[in-house]
Parts: C-alpha cells; structure tokens; sequence
C-alpha cells in the first residue's frame, strides 16, 4: 500500500498468516519452477481469495516461483506454499524443470537469462 506521500506502508498482515503459518509447501518446489494459470471463467475468480487472484493474472505469462515472489512482494516460502496450494486444486500448472544425468536444461537456462535480461 502506498501513502499520500508516495512512500510505502507496512502490509496490514503478516505474510505468514495467508498461508495459515506454514512456511514450507507439501512437497518440494524449486524457486525457479514455472508456473502458468489455467483459463477461468469470469465468475469463478469470485471465489478466490486476492492472493489467489493476483496469483493468477500475474501467471497468465509464464513466470517462475521466485517471479512471482518478487512481484507480489512476499517471501520466497509463502509464495511456494500459496502456489503448491493452488497447484493441488487445479488453478495452477507447474512446469518443473527435468535435469538429465545431473546437467541443467540448456533451455531453462535460456528462459531464465532471457528473463533476466528483460529485468
């Protein structure tokens, strides 16, 4: 939130309170783990909750875990449990990157360079 003055205001929660106090989500998620939303009809983001929401449109392009952190300005650990979460009731698809005999996806890296580079 912002102040009359342009300066920034602390949140009005605590963080860890979306997400119930968990700090880790049920199964390991890379930071840099692709996430992209499904498609919704209009009525159906009624029932999500804002975090949720902004969830969604920001995956609308496929960004990373850690993207998405950054963008909605929460610590890396909430955004991998909101996004697990969201995962596991089919409003999100993750993209995991598959490493072969112990060496990086050159097109991962590709994306992640790219995606840096447009920063």
């Amino acid at each position: 939130m912002r102040e009359h003055d342009g300066t920034e205001d602390e949140p009005l929660f605590r963080p860890y309170a979306v997400t119930g106090g968990r700090s880790e989500p049920r199964y390991h998620m890379a930071m840099e783990t692709l996430v992209s939303s499904v498609t919704l009809m209009s009525d159906d983001y009624s029932l999500l909750t804002p975090e949720q929401e902004s969830i969604m449109m920001l995956c609308r392009s496929v960004r990373s875990v850690a993207e998405v952190s950054a963008l909605l300005r929460v610590p890396l650990g909430v955004a991998r449990v909101l996004i697990a979460d969201m995962a596991d009731e089919g409003l999100v698809r993750l993209h995991m990157p598959q490493l072969s005999q112990g060496q990086p996806d050159l097109n991962l890296l590709e994306r992640v360079l790219s995606g840096l580079r447009r920063l």
